[in-house]
């Protein structure tokens, strides 16, 4: 289990279920549709199973690569820890598991999970062939909030839309930030990426544009739905963390992008989904 853990990288479910929450309490707070303990469940069994399959494909597919790479040659599949016929399987039943979860939600949850699928799969083959492909992988998470919010109401709704939007524009930006790191070896083996294409610093400030569209978006419930003086406070921390990562990494200096990426966008969505589900209550 803790080979499994390791290879999907558990940890890093913080950053799109907090937003999932939010889109699944959005939709019982602001519609007819009451909150039901298994539709909830089923939502982050969804969520598992989605980004497990994601994740697991990714770890594949990329198997040579990561061999290749300093950086990534600890991990599970070139270290041999899992081979990559069990990772395989591991994605194929993580895949299964999704689809027919989301037979027992509502049918347009069920129709859609294919889709859902083909993006988070896919976005795995994109680096080598686009530098867009950090904006697939933050329309992959974008899919939670809206997701969820379907689980609940089984239709689309224009909030919750924001609110992906703002987690693709988020994920992308802090994706960038991250891919810095492997510049170099991007270039020596013909993959594509951001910071590959543009070099450190129009990378960086591309980045910087996402996350100001990312802080638009996470404004633009106010203008749709009621919200109380929490969710202000959590638009607040939400920015500032956003300024904050763009403040540790600099051109010449990527000695703290992990930290940029892991913890201050972890701090970030954790505490803007708890402020946002206490101004719920607060509000109701």
């Amino acid at each position: 289990m803790k080979k499994y853990l390791s290879l999907v990288t558990f940890t890093h479910t913080i950053f799109a279920m907090p937003f999932a929450f939010i889109g699944f309490f959005l939709a019982v707070t602001t519609t007819n549709h009451p909150f039901e303990w298994p539709k909830l469940l089923m939502m982050v069994l969804c969520m598992v199973f989605a980004r497990n399959s994601a994740m697991a494909f990714n770890r594949y597919l990329d198997r040579d690569i990561d061999a290749k790479n300093p950086r990534t040659i600890q991990r599970d599949i070139p270290a041999g820890r899992i081979s990559a016929r069990n990772t395989l399987i591991f994605t194929i039943a993580n895949c299964v598991l999704f689809i027919g979860t989301t037979w027992f939600i509502n049918p347009l949850c069920f129709y859609l999970s294919p889709v859902a699928l083909l993006v988070v799969l896919g976005y795995s083959a994109t680096k080598r062939f686009t530098a867009l492909c950090h904006m697939v992988l933050g329309l992959g998470l974008s899919l939670a909030p809206i997701g969820a919010y379907l689980v609940v109401t089984g239709e689309f709704a224009l909030t919750p839309i924001f609110f992906s939007l703002s987690v693709l524009c988020w994920v992308s930006g802090f994706d960038i930030i991250y891919a810095l790191q492997d510049e170099d070896f991007d270039r020596s083996q013909s993959l594509h990426s951001i910071p590959a294409y543009l070099g450190k610093v129009r990378a960086l400030n591309l980045s910087t544009l996402l996350h100001v569209f990312s802080a638009v978006f996470i404004v633009m419930p106010v203008f749709v739905t009621h919200v109380g003086f929490l969710y202000y406070i959590g638009i607040a921390f939400f920015c500032a963390m956003l300024i904050y990562q763009h403040l540790l990494v600099k051109p010449n200096d990527l000695s703290r992008v992990n930290f940029a990426f892991m913890t201050t966008n972890g701090i970030a969505s954790v505490v803007f989904a708890v402020l946002f589900l206490l101004d719920r209550v607060w509000i109701k």
